[in-house]
Parts: structure tokens; C-alpha cells; sequence
């Protein structure tokens, strides 16, 4: 039996020994590795992939090493990129990751809070490094470590470029106790192998989401042609500018043999080399007139097309990066929309394999994920700033959601919150009262505290959106 089947085991003694449940799934994509019986036909890669399979076999995808190896090279050299990178990154780990729960439970709060903490979680600085990964890498493997004792000890973020999923032709994996494999790049030996639990494989922008084999692709992966243009085009810029920009004399010396020019000339680039300015005297026909540089350089219009092309298939506008010339603020506001809408898909795909290796650390502590209702996903969405944030969050109350979503729309757990609210009405509360916080029959109406009215109305906000209000009653 392997430690997949182990683990199971023990999550399937854990569900009768607390009176029963839903049994734990089988991971994804592993009951068609398995060959059970499904009525899946057919090959799930392109014919091309089918072929670039049996090649890789032997060594790591060249295309996505390269591509990544590229990508690399961009953050290094160019800060633009750099500065994409690093922004979007930022963007998706802001605020943290954070658990929500349908009915809030102390055991699942409890075991969340040891294996964030375990596996540095809590810690933006690991975040921002697997956000950073996935967006240059185009791919986040995550390999959940154990200790003797059988706990999540960490998830290590893997090079992605040598990982090798062991797929056949069909687009499946040949055996899930072998899923993945890591490559050396020198000898093509193989270093280690992974099973289907302990490597979580998030993909950015695969070809086939259902092919096991197609990896995911960098965010600015279709961009690297044009940045080397952009960057040859500026060099060439600096380039003409040096030789072209100084200005030049023309010295003419007529009837003059070439001892006698040369002559002139090392007087004339002595004095200059001297820092003698002075004029020039001749006893020869002749003269000396300027020679003016280039006139047309500030005529960069090849480079702005450039520019404009390389953020235009980027994922962020160029205005969010620092260029704000010629943007109107309401285009700026439309293109913010796009960019976080990446946002969010980055954050599904990351929170998604940090729920998976919670899921196998509620497995190993003999809880059955399947029987908790709870999800991970990061705290802050769309980046909003928190006037925006409360405001969504006073329109929902508005409309009667219940105040624990109101709360998870604003990044925060609501079972925390509602402890926070409970000890501060106990310590802090100058009228404790048991019918309501803040509340005290002793104390005049006319002076007691009224629930704030949240009032809506439509179309009276910025470009078109309703507009929020609040009163006391």
C-alpha cells in the first residue's frame, strides 16, 4: 500500500470514528491514470504535443526553458520588467492569505493557524516569492515535505524548468506514485521523483488545462521579441546620440601639403587637449566653420511604438508602471479593471495549491477535508483601496448580506472578528449590557447609540455607479 492509500486510510477510519462522512476524494486527474472505468476516449494533447511527449522523455521541455531563462534575463537587465514582476507579485499576496469557513470551527482555525505558520505561510516574504515564481516561471510546483512524524514540515517552491511530468501520448499520467519527475539539466540523470500528493503543480495559461503534460507559460513570454527590439532600438539611440549630438569643426587649409595639414592639426589638438581656447591662425588660404550634430534627435518615435507594444501585451498598463503621458485618468481606470482581473486568476491558482497541502495536512491529522466546509484564498481582492473596500462592504450590508461575508469581502475572518468585537465589548464597553452592545436601560434613549442606516442610491457615484450614504437612523 502506498502513502497515498495510507493517507486515505487514515482519513476514512477518521470519518467512522466521528460518526461518519463523506469519503476523501481522489485527487484530480488520478482515477484516469489509474485506467478506472470511465468512458474518456481519445487523446486529450495536439498532435504536435503528442510528439514533443515522446521527446521528453528524455530531457525537460527546451522551449519552456528558454523561454524562462529569457524571462530571467529581462528582470535582470531591464527594470521595467523587473518592476512588473515585482508589482504584480505584491498585488496578488497583498493582505496575506487567510481561511474562510461556512460555520466557524476552533479545531479547523486551530490547525490552520499551526500549518501557516509551519510552512511559513504567515510570512509575506514566502508568498511574494512563489507569487514572483509563477508569473515568471509561468508555473508554481510545490512539494510538500513531511517529517518523521508524518506533518506538513514545508513547501518548497521547485525550478520549474526541471520538472518533468511523466505523461504518455494520451495527455495522462503513466503512474500517479510517479507523477513528476526533476531533471539535471548537465547530465539529464534523473535527481528525484514526486507522487501526484506531494507535488502540487499550479499552471499559468497552460495550451489544455486538461493535458497533465502542458506546462503553463510566463506572463510575458509572448513579449520577448519585442523587448529585444525595444532594448536594440534604445541602445542604438544612445549610440547615435554620442556620435551624432557633439558639435563638430570643420578646419580647411587650401593648396596645403599633408605635412602641413598634419602639422595644424597636432597644434590645434595639443591646445585643445591643454584646455587652450583660442582662435585659429593660418597663413594659408583656408577657414573653419561648425559642423553641426544631428538635428533629429529627439525624434523617438520607433522607440514609443515599441514601448507601447511591449506593455500592450503585458499584463499591466503602461500608466500603472509610471508612464502617464497622453493617458487619460478614465482609461487608466478602465485598464486597472483588466489587470486586476489577472490579479485574481494568479490568486485562485496560488491559494489553490496552498489549500491543496492544507487538505493533506488535515488528511494526516486524521481529519477529513471533504466533512469542512472552508476555503483559502488571499485576503485582499482586486487591490482596492480601503475607502473602495468599505464601500462594497457598506453596499453589501445594504442589500442584507450576512456580516460574515460582508467581513470576508473585506479580508478579514469573521470568527476573529466576532471574537475581537465580544472582548472589546467585555473590556472596553463603557455600557455592557446583555440585550446589546452598547445598549444600557439606564441611560436615556435620546442619548443612547442608534444603528447607522446604510442607504444606496443608483447612478450617483463616479461614472455611473451608485453612491453610498450612511446616517443613524
Amino acid at each position: 500500500m502506498g502513502l497515498l492509500d495510507g493517507l486515505k486510510a487514515r482519513a476514512k477510519s477518521a470519518a467512522v470514528k466521528w460518526g461518519g462522512g463523506v469519503p476523501a476524494q481522489m485527487l484530480p486527474n488520478e482515477n484516469a491514470a489509474r485506467n478506472a472505468p470511465t468512458s474518456e476516449r481519445g487523446y486529450r494533447p495536439t498532435p504536435e504535443n503528442q510528439l514533443a511527449y515522446a521527446y521528453r522523455q528524455m530531457w525537460v521541455d527546451p522551449v519552456l526553458r528558454q523561454s524562462i531563462l529569457d524571462i530571467r534575463e529581462m528582470d535582470k537587465l531591464d527594470g521595467r520588467v523587473k518592476r512588473i514582476h515585482s508589482k504584480m507579485a505584491g498585488h496578488i499576496v497583498k493582505g496575506g492569505l487567510v481561511m474562510l469557513q461556512g460555520s466557524p470551527s476552533e479545531v479547523l482555525a486551530r490547525e490552520w493557524d499551526a500549518f501557516q505558520r509551519r510552512v511559513q505561510l504567515h510570512r509575506i516574504e514566502k508568498l511574494k516569492s512563489d507569487a514572483r515564481g509563477l508569473v515568471m516561471e509561468g508555473n508554481l510546483p510545490l512539494q510538500w515535505v513531511l517529517d518523521r512524524e508524518f506533518r506538513v514540515d514545508a513547501g518548497l517552491r521547485m525550478p520549474s524548468e526541471t520538472i518533468l511530468p511523466n505523461v504518455g501520448m494520451d495527455g495522462r499520467f503513466k503512474d500517479v506514485s510517479k507523477a513528476y519527475s526533476q531533471l539535471d539539466i548537465m547530465t539529464g540523470a534523473e535527481l528525484a521523483s514526486f507522487p501526484l500528493w506531494q507535488l502540487c503543480l499550479a499552471r499559468l495559461d497552460p495550451d489544455n488545462f486538461d493535458d497533465m503534460g502542458s506546462m503553463g507559460r510566463p506572463f510575458l513570454d509572448a513579449n520577448r521579441t519585442t523587448w529585444r527590439k525595444l532594448n536594440m532600438t534604445e541602445e542604438d539611440l544612445v549610440i547615435r546620440r554620442r556620435m551624432r549630438a557633439p558639435l563638430r569643426m570643420a578646419h580647411v587649409l587650401k593648396n596645403a601639403n599633408p605635412d602641413e595639414i598634419q602639422k595644424y592639426r597636432d597644434q590645434v589638438e595639443k591646445d585643445q587637449a591643454n584646455g587652450v581656447v583660442t582662435d585659429y591662425y593660418m597663413n594659408k588660404e583656408g577657414g573653419v566653420s561648425a559642423v553641426q550634430g544631428d538635428s533629429n534627435l529627439d525624434q523617438m518615435g520607433d522607440i514609443v511604438h515599441l514601448m507601447e507594444t511591449f506593455y500592450a501585451g503585458g499584463p499591466a498598463p503602461k500608466g500603472l508602471m509610471g508612464y502617464t503621458e497622453g493617458m487619460a485618468r478614465d482609461i487608466l481606470e478602465d485598464l486597472k479593471r483588466d489587470y486586476y482581473d489577472e490579479i485574481d486568476v494568479a490568486q485562485d491558482s496560488i491559494s489553490y495549491s496552498y489549500e491543496e497541502g492544507f487538505r493533506l495536512h488535515l488528511l494526516l491529522k486524521n481529519i477529513n477535508p471533504d466533512d469542512e466546509d472552508f476555503k483559502i484564498t488571499f485576503a485582499e481582492r482586486r487591490t482596492e483601496t480601503m475607502t473602495q473596500s468599505v464601500d462594497i462592504g457598506l453596499k453589501m450590508k445594504a442589500l442584507g448580506y450576512p456580516m460574515s461575508m460582508v467581513f470576508e469581502r473585506l479580508g478579514d475572518d469573521p470568527a476573529y472578528v466576532e471574537e475581537r468585537r465580544t472582548s472589546d465589548a467585555e473590556n472596553y464597553d463603557p455600557y455592557p449590557d446583555a440585550g446589546g452592545v452598547g445598549q444600557d436601560a439606564a441611560v436615556p434613549a435620546t442619548v443612547q447609540r442608534r444603528a447607522a442606516k446604510v442607504s444606496i442610491t443608483p447612478g450617483n457615484g463616479r461614472k455611473g455607479e451608485s453612491g453610498t450614504s450612511i446616517s443613524n437612523g
